[in-house]
């Protein structure tokens, strides 16, 4: 607490934005040594390199955002990206939400994505350190957004006011503003039980780790897997005017500005086994999380290379934004040899790997293989019913 009042002052903030973002662990030493040979106390220095450290780390979730935001270190591995914060904000104001109370607000990007879509919100955290923070991220929007130090369950809205909903991200980690560990499901802040019974009477978002045991998820909700630039990064149970609909799984998946949903009333029926095709397609993670793989199958005209393998293959010329798609150059044994004969035949020097029910590290396998030429290509590590494969294969 004490490196935080040294920094929450005139003195600090302006020495914070003098140093400028540091990327390399290299550099904090020296910036250690420059700022204490300048004079400035322990304390200070501390906080001010800590949180320059901390903002270059978070310009891949806040974009330029980051560079006046303050963070703690667990706060900002468990924030929500600021894109995917921003379809959240979208989905509450098309639902008729005017104010939200966000429990358990972290640093505030939520809500700094909630107040910047419109919406009246009131941020609240139990751990003092971090609502001090919260409140220094969202002060731009002045009374649009207010910040409270306490726990959910003293915070939670009047139940009644259709304009009115909850968000909450519970803690999975243990308490601590720096290295934290992660936590069981019954042990999250606030409680899941608790959380889920407030979403049961007003309308709520509540963010969870996208492996997150699905038999734990309420059944009457709508559940939605979101995938950024290629990563799961997490999975949000909608309820209330929140939840579509007819929806009750759903995918979303965001590459950089464009989106793309798949949505179901149910988990999908799985498409059939089928031989290998021309086109090898991976389905996305969340696409994977939401169990709709059938239905991605079924609009590229393809089936699974084997039923326990989330790999898809078919003979049309077909993708979709909710698969990588490969299309076959030649199948093989998973043999280092055979597929080094392979990639010299082909000129390859330049080889993606992707694996998916072999337990293989393909980095060491890689050391195995001779790369040579100016060719590139995709190398995917499988097995097809009772056989390791390899198949040799360029995206489409």
């Amino acid at each position: 607490m004490s490196e935080l009042r040294a920094l929450l002052t005139p003195e600090g903030l302006e020495l914070l934005d003098a140093v400028g973002p540091i990327d390399q662990v290299a550099d904090v030493a020296r910036t250690v040594s420059r700022l204490r040979a300048a004079g400035h106390s322990p304390d200070l220095v501390s906080a001010v390199v800590g949180q320059a450290h901390l903002r270059s780390k978070a310009v891949a979730k806040f974009g330029p955002f980051a560079s006046r935001m303050l963070f703690t270190r667990a706060g900002l591995e468990q924030s929500t990206r600021l894109g995917v914060a921003a379809r959240h904000a979208q989905r509450l104001r098309r639902s008729g939400i005017t104010r939200v109370a966000d429990l358990g607000c972290g640093i505030g990007g939520d809500s700094l994505a909630f107040a910047a879509a419109g919406l009246d919100v009131v941020a609240v955290d139990a751990d003092e350190v971090t609502s001090a923070i919260a409140a220094y991220n969202l002060a731009p929007f002045g009374e649009d957004a207010t910040v409270r130090h306490g726990t959910a369950q003293d915070n939670v809205p009047e139940v009644g006011d259709g304009a009115q909903a909850v968000w909450m991200d519970p803690a999975r980690r243990t308490q601590g503003h720096g290295d934290t560990r992660r936590v069981s499901s019954d042990a999250y802040s606030p409680p899941l039980d608790w959380a889920f019974s407030v979403a049961a009477r007003m309308p709520t978002g509540i963010k969870l780790g996208p492996g997150h045991d699905r038999d734990d998820l309420p059944h009457d909700a709508e559940t939605q897997w979101v995938s950024a630039d290629g990563s799961v990064v997490e999975l949000v149970v909608w309820t209330g005017v929140l939840a579509r609909e007819g929806v009750r799984r759903s995918a979303l998946i965001i590459r950089g500005e464009e989106s793309h949903e798949l949505t179901a009333g149910a988990d999908a029926e799985d498409a059939p086994v089928r031989e290998l095709g021309a086109f090898v397609h991976e389905p996305d993670g969340a696409v994977i999380r939401a169990r709709l793989i059938g239905d991605v199958a079924r609009t590229l005209e393809a089936g699974m290379i084997d039923e326990k393998i989330a790999y898809l293959t078919s003979d049309a010329a077909l993708t979709s934004p909710f698969v990588q798609s490969f299309r076959v150059r030649e199948v093989m044994s998973a043999n280092p040899k055979t597929i080094t004969s392979a990639l010299k035949a082909h000129g390859i020097g330049t080889l993606e790997i992707k694996k998916r029910g072999m337990d293989i590290d393909p980095a060491a396998f890689r050391k195995k293989l001779t790369l040579r030429g100016d060719g590139s290509a995709t190398l995917i590590l499988t097995r097809i019913g009772s056989q390791r494969r390899a198949i040799l294969s360029d995206r489409v």
